[in-house]
């Protein structure tokens, strides 16, 4: 086990506004509890691993830990996949990019994924890019007119934009492709599993997700496997250099479609927070209990039963970023978001860099939380950006000049 006493870091951050906040929720570093880390390089028998016996048996070990105690297991079976173009526009965005939309159907039934691409035009060979969910339906991610937006979503075009910076993606080189989170798995705080992914994989006679198995934020997950399943077809796009990227409770689902899936070449997660990149047993904003009652659906039901007990739980955050290794991985937080607590994403982020140093890969360890706005890109890398729970211009700015390193090819 690795001890951890964490006294408090006094940095000043602004005031998060979060409606209806918990009573009990702490935003005192003094209330912080002492802890005891569970050690990633110490398997289930409890001996130290090196490289080798991480990638021989304990890498799989901690998934496994994560799948029966926090997300559930995605499902073994493959589902046969089906695209149909239903655009194809050479000459959008002023001509800057080629725009694509696919209907992508699986299994038999022929569920129905819509995904939104941009590929830049200038590039004569295929282009690295990026793989995100969007919040409210592919149309508010930009203004283009030729966005196909579904008659029974009321939100106005480009509402969300400013969380995309398409233009500065392209720009820079990368292809784009997203899909609306509800189209996989419908987030309404009533989800009951019937109307998204989960029934097309149940056993005869099953009504819903057993304790063991996934929640809405491993259905988003495999969602985002399937764009990029999709990348693999398109010989516009290099599938072997994407990132996959995702804020707030897709943050969680962007860590976990990493940690599951190696094809994903970076992984960003962006103000993820209690479930994403912050540690449990810090204890810190946003807890399991306030997130089971409303949004228990994102995680297996065994999760619930760590409701005041994160002391419990056989894994903590920064064993989940380590899945990840040895492949570049960006954590972001940002000052006015203590729900997602900051530090303790920083500090996850920091004892994940235990994994990175079995690979010979710069990270985070010699590192102190830094100020706001100081981005620190090492293989792991991370920013504390000034400012609210969002993603931003800034944010953006980062992600590009960090896969510049990683994945642009000369």
């Amino acid at each position: 086990m690795l001890r951890l006493s964490i006294a408090p870091l006094l940095f000043s951050i602004a005031s998060i506004l979060v409606a209806q906040e918990p009573a009990d929720t702490n935003y005192d570093e003094t209330r912080v509890p002492s802890y005891k880390l569970p050690d990633a390089l110490v398997d289930n028998s409890g001996k130290q691993v090196g490289r080798d016996e991480w990638s021989a048996h304990r890498r799989a070990e901690v998934q496994t830990l994560f799948e029966d105690s926090v997300y559930g297991k995605t499902p073994d079976q493959e589902l046969t996949a089906r695209y149909e173009i239903l655009d194809n526009d050479p000459e959008a965005l002023d001509g800057r990019a080629t725009r694509k939309q696919i209907a992508a159907f699986f299994g038999d039934d022929g569920y129905r994924l819509d995904i939104l691409v941009y590929i830049p035009n200038q590039p004569r060979k295929p282009v690295a890019g990026f793989v995100g969910l969007n919040f409210d339906g592919n149309h508010t991610v930009h203004s283009d007119p030729g966005i196909i937006k579904r008659r029974d979503n009321k939100k106005e075009r480009g509402t969300k934009a400013s969380r995309w910076q398409v233009e500065m993606i392209i720009g820079q080189g990368y292809a784009l492709a997203t899909v609306h989170r509800d189209r996989i798995d419908p987030d309404n705080y009533r989800n009951d599993f019937t109307d998204g992914i989960h029934p097309l994989f149940y056993r005869e006679g099953q009504e819903r997700p057993e304790p063991r198995e996934w929640g809405s934020i491993g259905a988003w997950a495999w969602g985002l496997s399937r764009i990029l399943d999709y990348f693999e077809t398109d010989p516009q796009v290099d599938a072997t250099r994407i990132a996959v990227m995702g804020h707030s409770r897709l943050g969680k689902a962007a860590l976990w479609a990493g940690a599951q899936d190696t094809r994903f070449a970076l992984v960003i997660s962006n103000n993820s927070g209690c479930g994403g990149a912050a540690l449990y047993r810090r204890c810190y904003g946003e807890r399991i209990h306030h997130m089971i009652k409303p949004v228990g659906y994102w995680f297996c039901t065994n999760h619930h039963q760590y409701r005041h007990r994160e002391h419990d739980l056989p894994v903590d955050q920064h064993m989940l970023l380590g899945l990840v290794a040895p492949r570049p991985l960006y954590i972001a937080s940002a000052t006015a978001d203590r729900w997602a607590d900051p530090k303790g994403e920083f500090l996850a982020a920091k004892y994940a860099s235990h994994v990175y140093e079995l690979f010979n890969r710069s990270n985070l360890s010699g590192h102190d939380l830094p100020m706001p706005d100081q981005p620190i890109h090492t293989t792991v890398g991370y920013h504390l950006r000034t400012g609210k729970h969002d993603v931003t211009a800034y944010d953006w700015q980062q992600y590009l000049k960090f896969s510049d390193t990683f994945l642009k090819e000369d």
